[in-house]
């Protein structure tokens, strides 16, 4: 039979988005436990902060905190549910009598409240997890912050211990992969300062060559525009085989890789490499801070993703969550080797010149025998 409608009392629904499939499974909890409240031992770790609504919440934690009833004393008198109500109430004003016994009315079976229990368990899994994602993508975008990139990196930690901990309290089952359609990849910063500082890495790595090869660090992909990139894999080739490194090698290379084909004009493109200032260890880690914002951007909407689609089970989000997160770690273990300071060189300590060894011993002189007078 259609499950009824239960408004809360005093309260218009009208224009209001249709409850979600967990409002119903809350509903079904609660009035399993108002009829049979010797089964709120079978809930498990169950908190009221793991109700989507509030005054699901204040009803469950006023559950948990009267005094259970005699059972066959419940059966025939409403004192237990008025405790309970009246605890509520102070805390949700939208909860009355009629409502109570409402959820008892729609609950069709109290014996699969330890079932209702974890399905509850595992949509506050799902929100929680979409507020994670969220704190990662704000985090990654906020340029307020003193140290975005080390921020962005203890918000993918905290998500990460968040799976973790998600991890052991649902099991793992087949088919662990989500199949929700991936969000397109946001597009690049290609403000002008983000450009300007792919053009001085690139200017300043052609006028220290010797500094592209430590710089390992650095991809092609880390780029925000498509021809810095294929300049950036020019000048690795060219110090990779050995060859002079200098504005007019560049063109060449890139003459041969097809990056003026584009309608780069090679004047332009030589001004581009001629103007060098700083080092380019330092606007390579700018670049690569960039790559990395930008990537756990990516890792965030695509976790977001997961969580918006209902059909994903608890373990195929922490699945799926996981792996996006392994793409973001990529990326910072590079950028954690370069912005590691390196280590100071230690100098052998001079070798102390070894005496002498003795040689052997002289030979003894044997004196000849003496001979006996005659």
């Amino acid at each position: 039979m259609p499950h009824p409608e239960i408004p809360y009392e005093g309260v218009n629904l009208d224009g209001l988005a249709p409850p979600s499939a967990v409002h119903y499974v809350e509903q079904a909890l609660l009035g399993a436990l108002l009829l049979e409240p010797y089964r709120l031992d079978e809930t498990g770790p169950l908190e009221p902060g793991h109700f989507s609504h509030p005054a699901h919440a204040e009803l469950f934690r006023a559950m948990r905190t009267a005094p259970p009833p005699d059972i066959e004393q419940h059966r025939s008198s409403p004192a237990w549910l008025n405790a309970v109500l009246d605890a509520a109430r102070p805390h949700a004003r939208v909860l009355t009598a009629a409502y109570l016994h409402a959820l008892i009315q729609v609950c069709p079976w109290p014996g699969h409240a330890a079932t209702y229990a974890r399905m509850i368990r595992a949509d506050h899994a799902r929100r929680s997890l979409r507020l994670h994602a969220g704190r990662l993508a704000q985090t990654a975008a906020d340029s307020t912050l003193p140290h975005r990139a080390k921020a962005t990196v203890q918000q993918a930690d905290a998500l990460a211990d968040f799976l973790d901990g998600l991890s052991g309290l649902f099991a793992a089952h087949a088919g662990s992969l989500p199949r929700t359609s991936l969000p397109p990849v946001p597009a690049r910063d290609t403000s002008e300062e983000a450009l300007d500082e792919e053009r001085l890495l690139l200017a300043t790595a052609t006028a220290h060559p010797a500094t592209v090869g430590q710089m390992r660090w650095l991809v092609p992909e880390d780029f925000a525009l498509p021809m810095h990139a294929a300049l950036w894999q020019c000048l690795t080739a060219l110090t990779h085989r050995g060859d002079p490194v200098d504005p007019i090698t560049v063109l060449w290379e890139a003459q041969h890789r097809g990056v003026l084909t584009h309608g780069t004009a090679p004047a332009d493109l030589l001004a581009l490499l001629s103007t060098s200032a700083g080092s380019p260890e330092h606007w390579g880690e700018q670049v690569l801070e960039r790559a990395l914002l930008a990537r756990a951007h990516t890792v965030a909407d695509r976790i977001a993703a997961f969580t918006d689609d209902p059909a994903n089970s608890p373990h195929q989000l922490i699945t799926g969550s996981r792996r996006a997160l392994a793409e973001l770690t990529t990326v910072r273990s590079r950028w954690h080797q370069a912005i590691r300071p390196a280590a100071p060189h230690m100098a052998r300590p001079a070798r102390t010149p070894a005496a002498p060894r003795a040689g052997p011993p002289p030979p003894r002189t044997v004196p000849p025998p003496v001979r006996a007078a005659r």
